[in-house]
Protein backbone atom coordinates (compact mmCIF):
# COMPACT_ATOMS: atom_id res chain seq x y z
CA UNK A 1 0.00 0.00 0.00
CA UNK A 2 2.88 2.58 1.04
CA UNK A 3 4.44 1.77 -2.62
CA UNK A 4 1.36 2.19 -4.21
CA UNK A 5 1.06 5.90 -2.58
CA UNK A 6 4.60 6.71 -3.22
CA UNK A 7 3.75 5.87 -6.67
CA UNK A 8 0.75 7.72 -7.18
CA UNK A 9 2.80 11.02 -5.21
CA UNK A 10 5.82 10.43 -8.05
CA UNK A 11 3.12 10.29 -11.12
CA UNK A 12 1.26 13.02 -9.42
CA UNK A 13 4.78 15.70 -8.93
CA UNK A 14 5.86 14.26 -12.93
CA UNK A 15 2.19 15.46 -14.19
CA UNK A 16 2.49 18.70 -12.40
CA UNK A 17 5.90 19.65 -13.51
CA UNK A 18 5.31 18.53 -16.98
CA UNK A 19 2.08 20.83 -16.91
CA UNK A 20 3.99 23.60 -15.83
CA UNK A 21 6.93 22.82 -18.53
CA UNK A 22 3.87 23.08 -20.84
CA UNK A 23 2.64 26.47 -19.49
CA UNK A 24 5.94 28.07 -20.30
CA UNK A 25 6.23 26.37 -23.57
CA UNK A 26 3.11 28.21 -24.27
CA UNK A 27 3.57 31.50 -23.24
CA UNK A 28 7.22 31.99 -24.90
CA UNK A 29 4.97 31.08 -28.22
CA UNK A 30 2.56 33.49 -27.35
CA UNK A 31 5.32 36.10 -26.69
CA UNK A 32 7.19 34.70 -29.94
CA UNK A 33 4.10 35.35 -31.58
CA UNK A 34 3.30 38.59 -30.07
CA UNK A 35 6.86 39.60 -31.26
CA UNK A 36 6.57 38.55 -34.81
CA UNK A 37 3.08 40.64 -35.06
CA UNK A 38 4.59 43.28 -33.93
CA UNK A 39 7.84 43.63 -36.28
CA UNK A 40 5.73 42.88 -39.35
CA UNK A 41 4.77 46.20 -41.40
CA UNK A 42 0.78 45.97 -41.55
CA UNK A 43 -0.97 48.28 -43.73
CA UNK A 44 -4.84 48.86 -45.33
CA UNK A 45 -5.69 50.88 -48.09
CA UNK A 46 -8.35 53.39 -47.25
CA UNK A 47 -11.46 54.15 -49.49
CA UNK A 48 -9.86 54.05 -53.36
CA UNK A 49 -6.10 55.43 -51.92
CA UNK A 50 -7.27 58.79 -52.41
CA UNK A 51 -7.19 61.13 -55.35
CA UNK A 52 -3.36 62.20 -55.60
CA UNK A 53 -0.75 60.85 -58.76
CA UNK A 54 0.54 58.43 -55.56
CA UNK A 55 -2.08 55.68 -54.71
CA UNK A 56 -1.65 55.46 -50.69
CA UNK A 57 -1.77 53.20 -48.21
CA UNK A 58 -2.22 53.27 -44.16
CA UNK A 59 0.37 51.48 -42.43
CA UNK A 60 1.37 50.59 -38.79
CA UNK A 61 5.71 50.34 -39.19
CA UNK A 62 6.98 47.85 -36.78
CA UNK A 63 9.88 50.68 -35.77
CA UNK A 64 7.10 53.28 -34.73
CA UNK A 65 3.98 51.45 -33.29
CA UNK A 66 2.89 54.59 -30.74
CA UNK A 67 1.97 56.43 -34.73
CA UNK A 68 0.14 55.41 -38.30
CA UNK A 69 1.94 56.23 -41.14
CA UNK A 70 -0.34 57.44 -44.63
CA UNK A 71 2.17 57.37 -47.25
CA UNK A 72 2.29 56.51 -50.94
CA UNK A 73 2.20 52.45 -51.28
CA UNK A 74 4.59 52.52 -54.49
CA UNK A 75 8.18 54.30 -52.65
CA UNK A 76 10.09 53.36 -55.30
CA UNK A 77 9.15 56.76 -57.27
CA UNK A 78 11.14 58.66 -54.30
CA UNK A 79 14.47 59.41 -54.18
CA UNK A 80 16.90 61.84 -55.04
CA UNK A 81 14.86 63.51 -57.44
CA UNK A 82 11.69 63.76 -56.02
CA UNK A 83 11.22 63.85 -52.12
CA UNK A 84 8.33 62.93 -49.24
CA UNK A 85 7.55 66.37 -46.94
CA UNK A 86 6.32 64.91 -43.65
CA UNK A 87 3.40 66.08 -42.00
CA UNK A 88 3.18 65.04 -38.18
CA UNK A 89 -0.84 64.94 -37.39
CA UNK A 90 -2.65 65.78 -33.97
CA UNK A 91 -6.12 63.73 -33.85
CA UNK A 92 -9.04 65.28 -32.18
CA UNK A 93 -9.61 65.39 -28.87
CA UNK A 94 -5.85 64.27 -28.63
CA UNK A 95 -7.26 60.45 -29.23
CA UNK A 96 -4.24 58.19 -29.59
CA UNK A 97 -5.44 56.94 -32.93
CA UNK A 98 -6.22 58.24 -35.99
CA UNK A 99 -9.75 56.75 -36.95
CA UNK A 100 -11.64 59.69 -37.20
CA UNK A 101 -9.38 61.39 -40.11
CA UNK A 102 -8.19 58.38 -41.86
CA UNK A 103 -10.05 59.11 -45.70
CA UNK A 104 -8.65 62.79 -45.29
CA UNK A 105 -4.96 61.56 -44.03
CA UNK A 106 -4.90 58.95 -46.73
CA UNK A 107 -5.99 61.74 -49.54
CA UNK A 108 -3.17 63.64 -48.40
CA UNK A 109 -0.78 61.28 -48.86
CA UNK A 110 -1.78 60.52 -52.32
CA UNK A 111 -0.64 63.39 -53.39
CA UNK A 112 3.47 63.05 -52.09
CA UNK A 113 3.78 63.76 -48.56
CA UNK A 114 4.51 61.01 -45.72
CA UNK A 115 1.80 61.28 -42.69
CA UNK A 116 2.57 60.67 -39.26
CA UNK A 117 -0.16 60.60 -37.15
CA UNK A 118 0.22 60.06 -33.59
CA UNK A 119 -1.29 56.93 -32.09
CA UNK A 120 -2.38 53.49 -33.20
CA UNK A 121 -3.53 52.29 -36.32
CA UNK A 122 -7.17 51.22 -36.20
CA UNK A 123 -8.78 48.33 -37.11
CA UNK A 124 -12.02 48.63 -40.10
CA UNK A 125 -14.62 50.24 -37.49
CA UNK A 126 -12.22 50.54 -34.26
CA UNK A 127 -12.80 53.83 -32.12
CA UNK A 128 -9.98 54.02 -29.96
CA UNK A 129 -10.23 56.87 -27.10
CA UNK A 130 -7.60 56.77 -24.80
CA UNK A 131 -5.15 60.10 -25.14
CA UNK A 132 -1.96 61.29 -26.23
CA UNK A 133 0.26 64.28 -25.38
CA UNK A 134 2.11 66.46 -28.25
CA UNK A 135 5.61 65.43 -26.94
CA UNK A 136 4.07 62.54 -29.36
CA UNK A 137 4.12 65.25 -32.85
CA UNK A 138 8.12 65.79 -31.85
CA UNK A 139 8.31 61.93 -31.68
CA UNK A 140 7.28 61.45 -34.79
CA UNK A 141 9.55 63.98 -36.33
CA UNK A 142 12.54 62.14 -34.54
CA UNK A 143 11.70 59.12 -36.38
CA UNK A 144 10.99 60.55 -39.56
CA UNK A 145 14.64 62.21 -39.47
CA UNK A 146 16.20 58.62 -38.10
CA UNK A 147 14.07 56.77 -40.60
CA UNK A 148 15.14 58.53 -43.67
CA UNK A 149 19.00 57.88 -42.56
CA UNK A 150 18.75 54.43 -41.84
CA UNK A 151 19.65 52.34 -44.70
CA UNK A 152 17.67 49.62 -43.64
CA UNK A 153 14.06 51.62 -43.52
CA UNK A 154 11.77 51.87 -46.61
CA UNK A 155 12.05 55.61 -46.43
CA UNK A 156 15.87 55.88 -46.55
CA UNK A 157 16.88 58.82 -48.50
CA UNK A 158 13.01 59.44 -49.09
CA UNK A 159 11.93 62.06 -47.44
CA UNK A 160 12.68 65.97 -47.37
CA UNK A 161 13.29 66.79 -43.86
CA UNK A 162 13.51 70.11 -44.58
CA UNK A 163 10.04 70.73 -45.58
CA UNK A 164 7.95 69.29 -42.21
CA UNK A 165 4.51 70.41 -41.03
CA UNK A 166 2.66 69.80 -37.50
CA UNK A 167 -0.97 70.17 -38.19
CA UNK A 168 -3.58 68.33 -36.12
CA UNK A 169 -7.72 68.83 -35.63
CA UNK A 170 -9.37 69.87 -32.57
CA UNK A 171 -7.39 69.18 -28.88
CA UNK A 172 -4.80 67.71 -32.12
CA UNK A 173 -4.62 71.63 -33.30
CA UNK A 174 -3.88 72.72 -29.52
CA UNK A 175 -0.53 69.74 -29.77
CA UNK A 176 -0.01 71.67 -32.95
CA UNK A 177 0.32 75.08 -31.98
CA UNK A 178 2.50 73.47 -28.87
CA UNK A 179 4.69 71.68 -30.99
CA UNK A 180 4.73 74.89 -33.74
CA UNK A 181 7.99 76.36 -31.83
CA UNK A 182 10.07 73.26 -32.85
CA UNK A 183 13.06 75.20 -35.10
CA UNK A 184 12.48 71.80 -37.76
CA UNK A 185 8.67 73.09 -38.11
CA UNK A 186 8.34 74.85 -41.71
CA UNK A 187 4.56 75.34 -41.67
CA UNK A 188 1.87 75.05 -38.94
CA UNK A 189 -1.97 73.73 -40.04
CA UNK A 190 -4.49 74.23 -37.37
CA UNK A 191 -7.96 72.31 -37.78
CA UNK A 192 -11.48 73.42 -35.77
CA UNK A 193 -9.21 74.88 -33.19
CA UNK A 194 -7.46 77.26 -31.43
CA UNK A 195 -6.42 78.25 -28.15
CA UNK A 196 -8.79 78.84 -25.28
CA UNK A 197 -9.04 82.34 -23.21
CA UNK A 198 -9.29 80.56 -19.94
CA UNK A 199 -7.22 77.24 -19.81
CA UNK A 200 -9.61 75.67 -16.97
CA UNK A 201 -12.64 76.05 -19.91
CA UNK A 202 -10.98 72.71 -22.13
CA UNK A 203 -11.41 69.34 -21.09
CA UNK A 204 -9.18 66.98 -18.88
CA UNK A 205 -5.71 65.90 -20.94
CA UNK A 206 -5.00 69.13 -23.38
CA UNK A 207 -1.94 71.09 -23.72
CA UNK A 208 -2.23 74.07 -20.92
CA UNK A 209 -1.12 76.60 -23.46
CA UNK A 210 -2.07 80.66 -23.52
CA UNK A 211 -2.43 83.39 -25.87
CA UNK A 212 1.03 83.82 -25.35
CA UNK A 213 2.28 80.21 -27.51
CA UNK A 214 1.37 82.10 -30.57
CA UNK A 215 3.94 84.75 -30.51
CA UNK A 216 6.17 81.74 -30.46
CA UNK A 217 4.73 80.39 -34.20
CA UNK A 218 7.92 80.93 -36.40
CA UNK A 219 6.17 79.23 -40.20
CA UNK A 220 3.70 80.31 -42.29
CA UNK A 221 0.29 79.53 -40.53
CA UNK A 222 -2.87 78.10 -41.90
CA UNK A 223 -6.37 77.94 -39.42
CA UNK A 224 -9.48 75.69 -41.04
CA UNK A 225 -12.25 76.64 -39.36
CA UNK A 226 -16.01 74.75 -39.61
CA UNK A 227 -17.87 78.43 -39.32
CA UNK A 228 -19.76 80.09 -36.59
CA UNK A 229 -21.10 76.41 -35.73
CA UNK A 230 -17.66 75.05 -34.86
CA UNK A 231 -17.45 75.11 -31.38
CA UNK A 232 -13.57 76.41 -31.74
CA UNK A 233 -14.58 79.16 -34.19
CA UNK A 234 -14.10 82.33 -31.59
CA UNK A 235 -10.80 80.75 -30.29
CA UNK A 236 -9.41 80.27 -33.79
CA UNK A 237 -10.49 83.79 -35.12
CA UNK A 238 -8.93 85.23 -32.05
CA UNK A 239 -5.48 83.17 -32.63
CA UNK A 240 -5.64 84.57 -36.17
CA UNK A 241 -6.53 88.40 -35.34
CA UNK A 242 -3.45 87.91 -33.00
CA UNK A 243 -0.34 86.53 -35.48
CA UNK A 244 0.99 89.09 -37.03
CA UNK A 245 4.23 88.45 -37.28
CA UNK A 246 4.10 85.82 -39.48
CA UNK A 247 2.04 85.15 -42.69
CA UNK A 248 -1.30 83.58 -41.47
CA UNK A 249 -4.86 82.40 -43.30
CA UNK A 250 -8.08 81.46 -41.89
CA UNK A 251 -10.69 79.83 -44.04
CA UNK A 252 -14.02 78.74 -42.99
CA UNK A 253 -16.59 76.90 -43.84
CA UNK A 254 -20.46 76.63 -42.59
CA UNK A 255 -19.95 72.43 -41.65
CA UNK A 256 -19.49 72.74 -37.79
CA UNK A 257 -16.58 71.25 -35.47
CA UNK A 258 -16.64 68.10 -37.39
CA UNK A 259 -15.58 69.13 -40.69
CA UNK A 260 -15.29 67.08 -43.69
CA UNK A 261 -12.43 64.60 -42.69
CA UNK A 262 -15.46 61.80 -43.10
CA UNK A 263 -16.60 62.36 -46.39
CA UNK A 264 -15.02 60.83 -49.20
CA UNK A 265 -11.59 61.47 -49.77
CA UNK A 266 -11.74 64.05 -47.17
CA UNK A 267 -14.09 66.62 -48.42
CA UNK A 268 -13.46 70.49 -48.83
CA UNK A 269 -10.99 70.31 -46.06
CA UNK A 270 -8.91 67.66 -47.58
CA UNK A 271 -8.86 70.05 -51.09
CA UNK A 272 -7.70 73.14 -49.03
CA UNK A 273 -5.44 71.48 -46.64
CA UNK A 274 -3.66 69.92 -50.01
CA UNK A 275 -3.25 72.80 -51.92
CA UNK A 276 -1.70 74.24 -48.51
CA UNK A 277 0.72 71.76 -48.58
CA UNK A 278 1.91 71.52 -52.13
CA UNK A 279 2.36 75.30 -51.72
CA UNK A 280 4.36 75.37 -48.58
CA UNK A 281 5.87 71.52 -48.45
CA UNK A 282 6.81 71.31 -52.76
CA UNK A 283 6.81 74.76 -53.85
CA UNK A 284 3.85 74.39 -56.15
CA UNK A 285 3.03 78.04 -57.08
CA UNK A 286 -0.06 77.10 -58.90
CA UNK A 287 -1.09 74.90 -55.64
CA UNK A 288 -0.56 78.17 -53.78
CA UNK A 289 -3.29 80.31 -56.13
CA UNK A 290 -5.73 78.97 -53.61
CA UNK A 291 -4.69 81.35 -50.91
CA UNK A 292 -2.43 84.34 -53.18
CA UNK A 293 -3.35 87.17 -54.83
CA UNK A 294 -6.46 89.43 -54.66
CA UNK A 295 -9.04 87.64 -54.58
CA UNK A 296 -7.67 84.26 -53.98
CA UNK A 297 -9.05 80.97 -55.58
CA UNK A 298 -10.84 79.73 -51.82
CA UNK A 299 -12.22 83.09 -51.21
CA UNK A 300 -14.12 82.54 -54.70
CA UNK A 301 -15.04 78.96 -54.07
CA UNK A 302 -18.74 78.55 -52.88
CA UNK A 303 -19.43 78.76 -49.34
CA UNK A 304 -15.47 80.02 -48.08
CA UNK A 305 -14.83 82.97 -46.33
CA UNK A 306 -11.02 83.79 -45.49
CA UNK A 307 -8.86 86.19 -44.34
CA UNK A 308 -4.57 86.31 -44.53
CA UNK A 309 -2.29 88.38 -43.49
CA UNK A 310 1.08 88.81 -44.79
CA UNK A 311 0.84 86.95 -47.90
CA UNK A 312 -0.30 88.45 -51.36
Amino acid sequence: MKKSNNQNLFFISYLTKALKNFLVIIILCFSFFQTTLAQERVFRIIEDGGTGQYKAIMERDPTLLSHTLFRPENLSKFGSAEKLPIIVWGNGACFNSPWEHVNFLSEVASHGFLVVAIGHMPKEGEKEKGKSTSSQMIDGIDWAIAANKDSKSPFFGKLDISKISVSGMSCGGLQTLESAPDPRVTTVVVYNSGILSKQREGMPGMPQIDKTQLNKIHSPTLYVLGGESDIAYNNGMDDFSKINHVPVFVGNLNVGHAGTYAKPHGGEFAKVATAWYLWQLKEDTNAGKMFTGNPCELSESEGWTVKKKNID
